[in-house]
């Protein structure tokens, strides 16, 4: 995955007038979750976990909500998420594929079926489409290195992948709507 730089010195964050972290929210992270470790920064994971779990991805605004309770700041909560690949800072398409980039899948064709669906699609790794239906991912092994190349579609793996089995897959989503 090659970096991306933004202009984030001028990035205006969307503020809704309803807080993402709902009283539900607020009672489960301070109740259940904070009392499990000893510091806000322990906590975070399972709390990005709780949120995207809620929204299916971590909105600007819930991480500056995220960082007061926790006590920590919002940088530190956006240095997280973007750090890994498991947290979304936008909203995903209804159909997530995942396509593995571990070394056996690179010898194994990994990048033309990659080509193939960024092509398909009309986006780029980590792009969604505009109907929101599809959003694409280049993601580490998925430890299934004797089926390369495989991928992950929203979250089941598919094994020994061609260009016209990725075809069927996308044909299916897209019938399945």
């Amino acid at each position: 995955m090659a970096w991306k730089a933004k202009q984030s010195a001028q990035l205006t964050i969307e503020q809704r007038d309803e807080p993402y972290l709902t009283s539900a929210l607020l009672e489960k992270i301070k109740n259940k979750i904070m009392p499990r470790y000893a510091t806000g920064q322990g906590a975070l994971m399972t709390t990005l976990h709780e949120v995207q779990h809620t929204y299916g991805y971590i909105p600007w605004q819930a991480m500056i909500e995220i960082g007061e309770v926790l006590g920590i700041t919002a940088a530190q909560v956006a240095d997280v998420v973007s750090f890994y690949e498991d947290y979304h800072s936008e909203p995903m398409g209804k159909y997530v594929i995942g396509v593995c980039q571990s070394i056996a899948c690179e010898v194994c064709g990994h990048q033309a079926l990659m080509d193939h669906l960024k092509n398909k699609l009309g986006i780029d790794v980590h792009e969604t489409t505009e109907d929101g239906m599809f959003s694409l991912l280049g993601m580490e092994c998925l430890g299934s290195c004797d089926n390369a190349p495989c991928a992950l579609v929203n979250g089941k793996q598919f094994n020994n992948l061609s260009i016209s089995e990725v075809d069927e897959l996308v044909a299916e989503c897209k019938n399945n709507g």
